[in-house]
């Protein structure tokens, strides 16, 4: 936390970047604020696809699917925009090198953490699957099979993952604990760290909420105050507050969890459970085969869910993974080149 002395911090690890991007008498170029401009309203068009048309719809798998989709679509147009810019890694600062390396770092940890957790979730559909094939036996000794896995199955979602547990940490450091001089002449430098600022804040939240997803908790929802200046801004402050709204609902309303596909299995496993009892043979009770098929539908339903978000986890982990190693690559080039340089200017 920042001492209570200090100005609040921005969410962006190169400082305010709008006190930066307008000093006296270095006005950007039509063609710069054309570049920016673009760029932040792709933005704001893609939070606002965020936006859920109703509360049911907030974390929902196929919600989050569109939020990680949305993650990777501004991550590459970060990229679109560097090229756009002219900017070569060899004209970037040094700080922003290293803070890129070490912000792809903390990203790369937290798509880390999501798969797994989206990994041990669906590892539970093997209980599941052994349900179902008991209780369509017929048998009472498969009954009792039955309520043994439906058992075994709710202690393996109730588990916690340490993984999970550390996200928020990683995320409080791209928050707070990220800093970099202002960018001192350098138009192109201006607009490349605002455009930035917007892929921060949108990275950090988008995270922020499934980290609040996977730990049932709100201490894990961010409410990240932003400067009213970029073309996104007003759109994201809508979303990110009716969002956190229905969360904070959710989770104060006790239920056992607020991943609404995940809550849908617990809540069929809870009409089945009772009647899986000793001595009694439940296939006596008219609901009891439309339990059995709302489980199967449920559980089917939460396994292609989280397979569909697990590879677009994948791919927001690859695209990242993409990211360092052409950076890295520019900068060994970079440096190669520069080294033959001085090394002809010497032999002259």
């Amino acid at each position: 936390m920042s001492r209570a002395q200090d100005p609040p911090r921005g969410f962006f690890p190169f400082g305010n970047p709008f006190r930066m991007l307008s000093p006296k008498g270095s006005a950007l170029s039509p063609w710069l604020l054309s570049l920016l401009n673009g760029f932040e309203l792709l933005l704001a068009e893609r939070i606002k696809k965020l936006m859920p048309k109703s509360k049911d719809d907030i974390l929902t798998l196929s919600w989050m699917k569109l939020a990680m989709e949305s993650l990777c679509e501004t991550h590459n147009n970060i990229n679109t925009l560097i090229t756009d810019l002219q900017l070569p890694v060899s004209d970037w600062e040094e700080k922003w090198v290293d803070v890129y390396l070490d912000v792809s770092v903390k990203l790369l940890d937290l798509c880390n953490a999501f798969s797994s957790e989206l990994t041990r979730l669906n590892q539970g559909d093997l209980y599941l699957k052994c349900v179902l094939h008991s209780l369509q036996s017929g048998s009472g000794e498969k009954y009792l099979q039955a309520r043994s896995s439906l058992d075994s199955w709710r202690q393996h979602v109730n588990a916690n993952n340490a993984r999970v547990g550390n996200c928020r940490a990683v995320l409080d450091s791209l928050v707070k604990t990220l800093s970099l001089p202002k960018v001192k002449n350098s138009p192109k430098g201006k607009v490349l760290m605002r455009a930035f600022y917007g892929v921060k804040v949108q990275t950090v939240y988008i995270c922020s909420v499934f980290t609040a997803a996977w730990s049932d908790s709100t201490k894990d929802l961010f409410d990240l105050t932003v400067s009213d200046k970029p073309l996104w801004a007003k759109v994201f402050t809508d979303m990110q507050s009716v969002v956190n709204a229905e969360i904070r609902d959710m989770v104060s309303s006790g239920r056992s969890t607020i991943l609404k596909e995940l809550e849908s299995v617990d809540a069929s496993v809870e009409k089945l459970y009772p009647m899986i009892q000793d001595g009694v043979d439940p296939v006596e009770d008219e609901t009891f085969g439309d339990y059995v098929m709302e489980l199967g539908m449920q559980a089917e339903k939460l396994s292609h869910g989280l397979d569909q978000l697990l590879a677009e986890v994948d791919s927001f982990f690859k695209m990242t993974l993409s990211g360092r190693d052409v950076l890295l690559c520019n900068l060994r080039s970079s440096d190669s080149f520069s080294g033959s340089n001085a090394a002809g200017e010497h032999v002259e």
